[in-house]
Formats: structure tokens, sequence, C-alpha cells
């Protein structure tokens, strides 16, 4: 993949004078927002009036508006919304008051990928994707450097500027500093809904919490099983982030790298790959994002469920004990610096 780097390939002179608007203000609404107007281009933040975004946007000294002005308003329409409610938001705010010729932009494929929204003809449909939070989007571009991020166009604007929009919105955001990788809705939908579910968040928390309970069962000290399991999770993941994994074992041990070769092979088997090729299989075919969205149309039923059953785990006390000995863990890592 070509990787774009500084204004000769990423300029944003395509953003000057146009009009940007943002719908949503979280962790990487908020980011994006604050990373553009420090690049020079002036923001509008979409949202319910008296809502928590628009108040801590007013707050910051940006102009806001209601979704539906919002839309009406953009050249550029930055959707930075949960992907389960862009169907109902983009049907009822957005698609009836976006002018011709404007271009739609999200920060993941989702709903374009699974036809949850279906942008006008006449409408550019790009996507931006900083690969990591919002958090250190922003934390990154304050120090004066980026982290990478993906750029797709979906369907290019009338006037053909829907691409370079795009360009210019991942280097205002600081993507360009790293480097910019142009892909497809499809190819960053798909690979990150694996990643998730695979590793970062499922593959992991479910290996911290099978690993616990094996420690527990055989009748060690809670605590330690945590520590062992969980806590030190970060501090692999910290050197595998820096290094790469040869990076990573070339800084442990010799007896914690001879175990983990041992390991990996009996744990990455046959079974594991055929769990892993399922569940590609059901995010390319569309049945996980059909199931997320009916869940989402029932009330949210399954995933509150899950979220009241993992907080009642008995790894989540010992976790709070555990963090407890070190209070600067008390401050959540995700908050606004």
């Amino acid at each position: 993949m070509r990787v774009l780097r500084g204004d000769a390939d990423a300029p944003r002179t395509p953003l000057e004078g146009r009009r940007v608007a943002l719908l949503g203000f979280g962790n990487q609404g908020r980011a994006h927002a604050l990373n553009l107007r420090d690049s020079g281009i002036n923001v509008l933040i979409g949202g319910r009036p008296n809502g928590n975004g628009c108040r801590e946007a007013d707050g910051l000294g940006f102009r806001t508006a209601d979704l539906d002005g919002a839309a009406a308003e953009a050249d550029l329409l930055i959707v930075s919304l949960p992907d389960e409610v862009h169907a109902e938001v983009y049907g009822r705010h957005i698609a009836p008051h976006l002018r011709q010729g404007a271009t739609v932009g999200f920060l993941h494929g989702f709903s374009i990928r699974y036809q949850q929204v279906r942008p006008r003809d006449d409408l550019g449909v790009v996507l931006v994707a900083p690969k990591g939070p919002g958090t250190t989007l922003r934390e990154r571009f304050v120090l004066g450097q980026g982290i990478p991020g993906l750029v797709a166009v979906a369907h290019e604007s009338p006037a053909g500027d829907a691409r370079a929009l795009a360009l210019a919105w991942a280097s205002g955001i600081g993507c360009a500093r790293a480097g910019i990788l142009e892909t497809t809705f499809a190819d960053e939908t798909e690979t990150d809904l694996f990643g998730e579910q695979a590793v970062l968040c499922g593959g992991l928390s479910g290996l911290i919490v099978a690993a616990y309970e094996a420690l527990v069962a055989a009748g060690y000290p809670p605590e330690l099983a945590y520590i062992e399991c969980c806590h030190e999770a970060k501090q692999v993941a910290d050197l595998v982030y820096s290094r790469g994994l040869a990076g990573m074992r070339a800084a442990i041990s010799n007896t914690a790298e001879f175990g983990a070769f041992e390991a990996a092979e009996r744990i990455a088997g046959p079974g594991l790959r055929a769990e892993f090729d399922r569940i590609l299989a059901e995010i390319r075919s569309g049945g996980f994002a059909k199931r997320l969205v009916d869940d989402h149309a029932n009330g949210d039923g399954w995933l509150n469920a899950q979220r009241q059953l993992s907080r009642q785990h008995p790894i989540e006390d010992t976790g709070a004990r555990v963090r407890a000995l070190m209070p600067w863990l008390q401050t959540p890592p995700d908050a606004p610096s």
C-alpha cells in the first residue's frame, strides 16, 4: 500500500473556505474537531441542542447547531456517531438536508459496507479512520506528531473533489504526519471488525478471563491471578506496540520466550483458526452487522445483558483491589487531557 505523507501528498488547501460540519462530539469527534480547528479549518458541531456534546463544544468555543442545521450547511459533513444509529440519523436528519454535491464522511465504513446508509448519487462518500483512539489522536497532534490513518472513497462527488476533501481532512487531524493509507470501505470495515473481535477486544478479554479462572480454580490467590493474566498485559502490549513481536520477544527473559513459543503453538491451533475463519465469514456476510442492528432495534437487550454479566464476574472485584494499590490508575485512560 502506498503511504501518503505531508502536504505534498495530502494538502489541506481543499478545505480552505469550505464549510465543515461534524455530527457528534464523543472521543473521536472531539479530537477531530479540535485538530481540524488547530489546522485552521472552521468546524460546526451538530448534535442535540441541549445535549452533553453541544454543551461541551460550546464551552470549547465551537459554533453548534442541531443535526438538521449542521447537515444543511456542510460542504463536508463528518458523521462521528455510533454505527448502530447511522441509519436513523441519516434518514431523518442528514439526507433531507444535505445540499447537492456535498460530501459525507464517516470514521468507520460499517453503515456504507452493510448498506445501513445509502447516500444519493449526487454526493461524495468518503472515509477517514485514524488507527487509534481519539485521545491518542489529540495527544499526538498537540505534540506535533500524528498517528496513521486510512482514507477511502466509496463515491466521488460530481465536482470530483471528494477524495481531495478526505485527504485534507486526514491531514488536518494530523494523520499525514505519520502516514495515510488508501483503502476501501469494505476492507477497512471487515479488517477493523475482525481485529476487534478476534484479538484486540474479544480475543484479549476472553484469554484474560479464561486464564484468570484457570489459576483461581487451581487454588492460586485471585490477586496473583489478576496481576499475572490481566495487569501485566499492558506491559507486553506496550512492547509489541513500540517494537513489534520480535522486539517484544527480545525484551523478555529466555524462560518467557521459550514458554511463549510453546504455548502459542498449542493455543493458536486448528480449532482457533477455524473459529477465526467463522468470525470473519460472519463479518463478510453481514451476519454480525445484522445481529448488532437488530439488537439495537430491540433496545440493546443482548448487549446490555452481556455488560451486566461481565460486571458481575469475580475478576472485576479482584481488579479493583489490585488497582487500588496504584492510585495513578484511578484516572480513566480515555479521560480528556
